[in-house]
């Protein structure tokens, strides 16, 4: 059982093709590490574990194995993209009830190839914290340490890739939502740039059932976790590609992930200096110029990125929500019945602090933040304005064939509801989302805690190829384990 949970994806297909194992072994193995695990980190919030089983059965039985790329592979995902007759609350208790329809346009073109969904995994509410946590399937926990917290908002699912019991899973990002999880629970993420990937099915963003299309999130994005840095890119080519019902989505070239770093710029930035953020841990620095020496002992000529671009990316981050025009988290939360007539913050903190929440902390200072640091029309055209010229200075220095290496977050994995002290350290990844550029985490051995240690890395929009190939590098160079073992 060891030997199938170390394997990448791709070789699990192989395998399961070549007849060297059945899809029911290899589906049964994941799903004993689940009931392993799950009660220690809660993960899997909810499984289809006997409909999996039936459906590796019946690649079995089949005479000829079709040439799918992921034939007989069981996979997870992260609940806010919809699995058809799973639950898609989003942690939300006003949505309990939710069953998906059909599946996330992701999810079906993973099916087509083969794969054989398990499950979902635990959001915090509404996708919009570093930590995950929620009313209606409760707390996380890092497979590291179940003292610390597995990230958010795609937590669940790094914490059971982390765990050994999913090889890959889907998670989506709109500040860090896929990076942060992967640098706390030591496994891989990639954030593709925007656009790649089509958003329908991803809750809220193109809802259930809309049958025109329509403007989504431009900041949102899907993409790929996994145990192995050699998954990210193929998956990336199943799951990339236009969709009609996400007007977003576009046919970028998937250049690629082999890489000749020889004479190749790569920029560092260990501290970014982002205002409110906090400087990074020394562990953390120190892991980022290490990566840097990876990089140089492979040739490529290292430069230093200036430290203050990304100062503003809090300020950057919050104008770019705002700019998007869709309703305030207050209504997105409110109770279906209320139309589109907003939760009172006041009214829910009296009960909060009564004991009868309906909403977590973290969903309530969001919606109090989103007040505080509302734009007036004419500011908001300005930073619009300072998005814009940050986003073309971004690709004026990397040019077409640059990486920019940085911490993903300014420490490992804190332990649990520490977050609400840092609550502004989101913007090392949201800096990214901001550009719209792809970005992938690394793990890059451990701290002296042994939590994972991690490396984001980041080049110019459409060469998602360049960060795949450098998490690859630094994967390959580094020693990784998994979780709970």
């Amino acid at each position: 059982m060891e030997q199938l949970l170390g394997c990448s994806a791709f070789e699990l297909a192989r395998r399961i093709r070549e007849r060297q194992v059945a899809a029911r072994e290899v589906v049964d193995a994941h799903i004993a590490r689940i009931e392993a695990v799950n009660p220690v980190i809660n993960a899997v919030v909810a499984q289809r574990f006997d409909a999996a089983r039936a459906e590796a059965e019946h690649i079995d039985e089949q005479r000829e194995h079709p040439a799918q790329p992921l034939l007989g592979v069981p996979f997870t995902v992260k609940e806010m993209i919809e699995v058809e007759s799973m639950p898609s609350t989003y942690g939300c208790t006003s949505r309990r009830e939710r069953i998906a329809k059909r599946d996330a346009t992701t999810v079906a073109r993973l099916r087509a190839a083969g794969a054989i969904p398990l499950g979902v995994t635990n959001v915090p509410e509404w996708g919009m914290w570093y930590e995950t946590e929620n009313l209606v399937y409760g707390l996380t926990r890092n497979p590291h340490n179940p003292a610390h917290t597995a990230g958010g908002s795609s937590g669940g699912e790094a914490a059971i890739i982390g765990a050994g019991g999913s090889p890959f899973g889907l998670g989506s990002d709109i500040g860090g939502s896929i990076r942060m999880p992967a640098a706390f629970c030591g496994v891989y993420g990639h954030k593709p740039s925007n656009g790649l990937v089509p958003l329908t099915g991803h809750y809220p963003v193109v809802p259930d059932g809309n049958p025109e299309p329509r403007p989504v999130n431009p900041y949102v994005v899907v993409g790929p976790l996994t145990r192995q840095p050699d998954d990210l890119m193929p998956l990336l080519r199943i799951i990339a590609g236009p969709d009609p019902l996400d007007p977003n989505s576009t046919a970028l070239p998937l250049h690629s992930e082999q890489v000749d770093w020889r004479g190749r710029r790569v920029f560092l930035l260990e501290n970014p200096g982002i205002l409110l953020a906090g400087a990074p841990e020394p562990a953390v620095a120190q892991a980022v110029l290490r990566a840097a020496n990876v990089f140089a002992d492979h040739g490529a000529i290292v430069e230093r990125f200036p430290k203050t671009f990304f100062e503003d990316a809090i300020d950057l981050w919050t104008a770019a929500l705002q700019s998007i025009g869709t309703p305030a988290m207050a209504e997105l939360v409110a109770p279906v019945q209320n139309g589109t007539r907003p939760i009172s913050i006041a009214a829910e903190l009296a009960r909060a602090f009564r004991g009868r929440r309906n909403h977590t902390w973290p969903i309530l200072g969001f919606c109090a933040l989103e007040r505080l640091t509302r734009k007036s029309e004419s500011a908001l055209h300005k930073t619009l304005e300072r998005i814009a010229a940050l986003t073309r200075r971004f690709h004026e220095l990397l040019g077409s064939d640059a990486i920019l290496i940085l911490p993903p977050h300014p420490r490992t994995a804190p332990r649990h509801h520490q977050p609400l002290l840092h609550p502004f350290s989101f913007g090392y990844t949201a800096a990214l989302n901001v550009l719209r550029v792809p970005a992938t985490v690394a793990p890059f051995g451990f701290d002296s805690d042994r939590l994972p240690l991690s490396i984001q890395i980041t080049a110019g929009h459409g060469n998602d190829h360049l960060c795949i190939a450098a998490a690859g590098l630094l994967g390959h160079s580094s020693q990784t384990s998994t979780a709970l073992s």
